[in-house]
């Protein structure tokens, strides 16, 4: 049995998505990050990062986001997360992943998690990282439409991991007041997710 530990409103969510799209038979842990749970030493034995997500399975725990799904790909090739049978399809699919999370979830954290980069005193600092993310957010949805995005989803007709990865960051526009709709065809990808029953399911374990 895999467990799967995850928060709200973090990039936890693309992994819990692609467990539920692949079927597989997983026990979901909710940490609590207003309490900290992630800093308890318990969850420390877990994940040594105090991170989410995390994925716990019989041979050890395997934590960042762009690892866990091509672990569920690999694990449950029958879903058809992952272009298994492709190496080049498969590279684009970690390119993709790895952009979301060496560069756009980075853009993200800039807004709220400025103290990771500099002194927590350093409010000046901090203040101008909060104030460019919304504008170094909407570049990378601009790039990510025009130029990676190929319709109706990430791979073109081929729906992959990348589809959930994309679906949980473009969810944290809002927050930096920007329209989903500035972005077509990631609007239109958003929209149909979020018709699935999977991604209804996992949504409503993140806000319960």
């Amino acid at each position: 049995m895999l467990t799967f530990y995850y928060a709200p409103g973090t990039c936890a969510l693309a992994s819990h998505l692609a467990l539920e799209f692949a079927g597989a038979s997983y026990h979901p842990v909710r940490l609590d990050f207003k309490t900290q749970q992630q800093r308890a030493p318990e969850y420390l034995k877990v994940n040594p990062k105090g991170r989410v997500p995390a994925l716990a399975t019989d041979r050890g725990v395997v934590t960042e986001t762009p690892a866990i799904l091509q672990f569920i790909a690999q694990s449950f090739p029958e879903a058809g997360l992952a272009p298994l049978d492709d190496a080049f399809q498969l590279a684009k699919v970690n390119e993709f992943n790895s952009y979301l999370c060496s560069t756009v979830h980075v853009a993200h954290a800039h807004k709220g998690r400025g103290y990771r980069w500099v002194e927590a005193d350093d409010t000046a600092s901090i203040d101008a990282m909060k104030k460019k993310a919304p504008k170094n957010m909407a570049e990378c949805f601009a790039l990510m439409e025009e130029q990676m995005v190929k319709g109706p989803w990430v791979l073109g007709e081929r729906f992959s991991t990348s589809d959930l990865y994309l679906y949980t960051l473009a969810s944290w526009l809002p927050g930096h007041d920007i329209d989903v709709n500035r972005f077509p065809r990631i609007a239109d990808l958003k929209r149909r997710l979020d018709e699935k029953p999977q991604v209804q399911k996992v949504i409503a374990l993140h806000k319960a």
